[in-house]
C-alpha cells in the first residue's frame, strides 16, 4: 500500500494543489454546461429500458416457444443491466438532482435489485468513495470474504478465495445487499446484534418485493408457461450479476489501481483526495453501446473524482483529464 501518494506520484505539494485547482475547474465547467442535452439523455435511457423490460416480460408470455425465451431472456437481462449501471447506481448518485425531478431524484429512486437504495448510498456513496482503496478503512477491498491485496492479512479460510470469487459474481446482487450489513464491524465488535437485526429486516423487505416480483409474479402471469418463465428470470438475473460483477472488479482492481494506508489517509488533504481517487481507480476502453451497458464505469477514474456529475459527461471529462495526467506525469490507467 502506498504510505506517501506525493512521494509516489512525484509530485510537490505545489503540483497537488495546482493539479487539484485544474480538476475543479473541469468540474465547474461540467457544471455549469448542464442542461436540456443531459436531461434528455437521462429519460431516453429511462424509456429505453422500460421498454426492454416490458417487452421481454410480454415476450416471456410465450416461454415456452425456445426462440421466444431467448428473446425475453436478452431483452429482461439488458433491462436489468442498465436499470442497476447506467440509471440505478448513477441516479443514487446524485447526478440528476440538479434537474429537481422527483422522478429521477436520489432520495427517491429505488432500483431493480436485492440491495436497498438506502444501504446502498452509505456504504458505496459514503464509505467507498470517501474512504476509496484504503486498507481496514474501504470494505469494498475484498467484501469481507475475499482477500485482494498482499495489505490483507493472510488467514487460513482465505485459502477459499477461488471459490468465494465465483460464488460473489454468480450471487453478486446478494453480496451486494448483505455488504451492507457490514459484517466486517460486526466481527470487529463495532456494530451491535441489534444493528445487525434491524438491516436485515430493510434487506428482508426488499428481497421480498424482487422475488415475489421475479419468481412468483410474473411466472404466475405466464399461466402454463410459469416454469419457463421463472428459468428465464432467474437467467437474467444471472447475467446482470456476471455483468455487475466484471464491470465493478475492471474498475477497482486490476493492476494499477493502488492501495493506501490508513495512516496516509488520516493525514490526507482534499487535493490529495482527488490524487487517491485518480491511483486507485481504473479505466477500461469502451464504445458508445458499451460505455452505457457499464454504467459509463469505464471511466472510473473520472466517476470517483466527480462521482455526483452526469455519467454521459463523463468522455469529455476523460479527455481533459488524460491530458492532465500527461502534464503531471501521472497514470491514467486502462485497458481491455
Amino acid at each position: 500500500a502506498i504510505t506517501d501518494i506525493k512521494q509516489y506520484a512525484h509530485l510537490t505539494a505545489e503540483d497537488v494543489e495546482d493539479l487539484a485547482r485544474e480538476l475543479h475547474a473541469i468540474r465547474v465547467d461540467i457544471e455549469e454546461s448542464r442542461g436540456e442535452r443531459d436531461a434528455r439523455y437521462i429519460r431516453r435511457t429511462i424509456q429505453l429500458q422500460r421498454a426492454l423490460a416490458a417487452g421481454g416480460r410480454v415476450v416471456l408470455f410465450a416461454s415456452r416457444n425456445k426462440t421466444a425465451w431467448l428473446a425475453g431472456t436478452a431483452m429482461l437481462a439488458t433491462a436489468k443491466i442498465i436499470e442497476n449501471m447506467e440509471l440505478g447506481h448513477n441516479i443514487t448518485h446524485g447526478q440528476w438532482d440538479w434537474m429537481n425531478d422527483p422522478e429521477i431524484h436520489s432520495t427517491e429512486w429505488e432500483w431493480d435489485t436485492t440491495s436497498p437504495s438506502v444501504h446502498w448510498k452509505k456504504s458505496h456513496n459514503f464509505i467507498h468513495h470517501k474512504y476509496t482503496n484504503v486498507v481496514g478503512l474501504d470494505d469494498d477491498i475484498g467484501y469481507g470474504i475475499m482477500r485482494l491485496t498482499r495489505d490483507q492479512r493472510w488467514e487460513r479460510w482465505m485459502i477459499g478465495n477461488p471459490v468465494y470469487n465465483v460464488l460473489l459474481g454468480t450471487l453478486f446482487e446478494w453480496g451486494v445487499a448483505l455488504h451492507g450489513v457490514e459484517t466486517t464491524k460486526y466481527r470487529r465488535g463495532e456494530k451491535s446484534m441489534a444493528e445487525v437485526r434491524k438491516d436485515l429486516r430493510i434487506i428482508g423487505k426488499k428481497v421480498g418485493k424482487q422475488v415475489g416480483k421475479d419468481y412468483i409474479v410474473f411466472p404466475a402471469l405466464s399461466g402454463k408457461n410459469w416454469k419457463h418463465t421463472l428459468g428465464a428470470n432467474a437467467v437474467a438475473n444471472l447475467i446482470r450479476n456476471y455483468w455487475s460483477y466484471m464491470v465493478i472488479f475492471c474498475g477497482h482492481f486490476p493492476d494499477g489501481a493502488e492501495k493506501f494506508t490508513r495512516e496516509e489517509f488520516e493525514n490526507e488533504s482534499q487535493p490529495e483526495w482527488y490524487l487517491r481517487q485518480m491511483l486507485g481507480s481504473a479505466n477500461f476502453h469502451a464504445g458508445p453501446l458499451m460505455a452505457v451497458m457499464s454504467g459509463n464505469l469505464c471511466y472510473q477514474i473520472e466517476h470517483h473524482l466527480v462521482p455526483d456529475l452526469p455519467s454521459n459527461r463523463y468522455a469529455e471529462i476523460s479527455d481533459r483529464l488524460r491530458a492532465l495526467c500527461q502534464k503531471y506525469h501521472l497514470p491514467h490507467t486502462t485497458g481491455r
